[in-house]
């Protein structure tokens, strides 16, 4: 298997894979990272991804299933209980949630060894989220589906990108998924590459607008008990709810992305993915705090951005 390696990183036996094993997508999603990928990429066949998983075991005991939209394969049940073979501990499935509609394909995932279910949420009502999907009754499949997950006592992590249509309904987003009787929610700021670099003007908001409406939505998530994370929000405008940013406790990654290995997708995103400015280097949280992704800044210059003088977080 010849591939590309960026960032190697020395062997671990308690990291995370995420393994995406294609790009295809029933969904058309207004800010998709993955771009075109779907119109020139073929899918990892059965034994490749199979191959993949082997060969990560040695590193990881974690394992994320992604794309693209892994479930538009026939395959995952029979990955899922390969992965489980091998010993991976977690195996969790990052989804758009369509799939999940159908409760026999849910037990047969869960019998097949899935214990962790990735479902995307991007608003909170049909109109909002179907047209971030660009596709209509995506929202009601996927509602349906973490109710079936919910009604199997499995654990739901969801994940809802933050753009521009959505910013000023993320507590709405929040009080929905509470209500559905979820076990985590995230709040991730979109990356604007792939799609969402095509449609930046409409889709990829200012953190000055975001930062209250994500600090309203934590405190919803918290006050029900249940799990808050961010993502890619810089911790100047985390103030309050700084122990939701995911980066502060987020595994070592083994990335396998197409063609592509990321070997640590830590050292990745600092090296290369996100960017830091004059203004972080004064920051007390500098040593802490990853930056935004780097295409932000390069968009919107770095005026937003103030540098904090409060202890940080502990390490």
């Amino acid at each position: 298997m010849d591939q590309k390696i960026l960032n190697a990183a020395p062997p671990r036996t308690s990291g995370k894979l995420d393994l995406k094993v294609g790009f295809r997508c029933n969904n058309h999603c207004t800010f998709c990272v993955q771009g075109d990928k779907r119109d020139h990429t073929a899918d990892l066949t059965t034994a490749e991804v199979k191959e993949r998983l082997a060969q990560a075991r040695c590193e990881c005991d974690r394992v994320v299933l992604t794309g693209g939209e892994a479930t538009i394969r026939d395959d995952i049940p029979e990955v899922a209980a390969y992965a489980k073979s091998l010993g991976y501990h977690t195996i969790q499935l990052q989804t758009n949630g369509r799939r999940m509609a159908y409760r026999q394909y849910c037990e047969s995932l869960i019998a097949a060894g899935v214990n962790r279910f990735n479902p995307s949420v991007h608003g909170h009502n049909a109109s909002l989220h179907d047209k971030l999907t660009g596709t209509r009754g995506s929202f009601d499949q996927c509602i349906r589906g973490i109710q079936n997950l919910v009604a199997l006592k499995q654990i739901v992590l969801t994940q809802t990108v933050i753009v521009r249509d959505n910013v000023a309904h993320l507590p709405e987003i929040a009080q929905m998924l509470v209500r559905l009787g979820v076990s985590q929610v995230q709040f991730a700021f979109v990356h604007a590459i792939g799609t969402a670099a095509a449609t930046w003007d409409d889709t990829v908001p200012r953190y000055r607008e975001v930062a209250p409406q994500v600090a309203k939505a934590v405190a919803i998530v918290r006050a029900a008990n249940r799990h808050a994370l961010t993502e890619a929000i810089p911790f100047c405008f985390l103030q309050g709810i700084e122990t939701a940013a995911c980066e502060l406790r987020t595994p070592s990654t083994l990335v396998y992305d197409g063609q592509i290995t990321i070997g640590d997708y830590g050292k990745y995103r600092l090296e290369e993915g996100k960017a830091r400015g004059e203004v972080c280097k004064t920051c007390s949280w500098n040593g802490r705090c990853e930056g935004p992704w780097r295409e932000y800044p390069e968009h919107y210059g770095w005026e937003e951005f103030v540098a904090r003088t409060d202890p940080p977080l502990p390490s």
